[in-house]
């Protein structure tokens, strides 16, 4: 990139939405980043509509947790990543593809991988209490921002959000 194009590009208040890699249901995790060091997100619970769970695996250690959103360990962690971590490092993969959630993860995968369970299976993983408090935080506020009214008059607080067209 030419200086005069770095520096143009750098004074942007927008950056370069990244499609996803496949279309994925929100209803099974409405919300899955990596962010933080981590894989991390809410996946909704498969027996109670009320309930949801904040799942994470980190990168390079690949500790593993997942509790409710008061901090209730899930009661499928049996020395093992429970559904609600299998289906985090699913969507995942469907949001960012399964070679960039390998690479933040820090997880040697095959050709062939091609799913959150290749993932899952290349991690030498074990379990390690994590706090749900922030990821779940950081979901209820995107949340707040589908309340808003519709409107063309810029939100300040979202002065950052990606801009469709940016960078084009």
């Amino acid at each position: 990139m030419a200086d005069a194009e770095q520096a143009a590009w750098s004074r942007r208040s927008s950056a370069r939405v990244v499609p996803p890699a496949r279309p994925r249901k929100l209803a099974k995790a409405p919300f899955v980043e990596l962010a933080d060091g981590r894989l991390q997100g809410v996946v909704s619970s498969g027996s109670d509509v009320e309930r949801v769970y904040v799942s994470s695996i980190a990168a390079g250690t690949h500790a593993y947790h997942c509790s409710t959103n008061n901090n209730r360990p899930c009661g499928g962690l049996r020395g093992a990543p429970c559904k609600h971590l299998h289906t985090l490092a699913e969507e995942a993969v469907l949001q960012y593809g399964v070679d960039r959630v390998a690479r933040y993860l820090r997880v040697e995968v095959g050709d062939q991988a091609s799913t959150g369970a290749d993932v899952l299976a290349a991690m030498d993983a074990r379990h390690e209490p994590t706090p749900a408090a922030v990821v779940f935080s950081r979901f209820l506020r995107h949340l707040s921002y589908l309340e808003l009214p519709g409107s063309s008059t810029p939100v300040p607080e979202l002065h950052w959000f990606p801009a469709t067209g940016a960078g084009r």
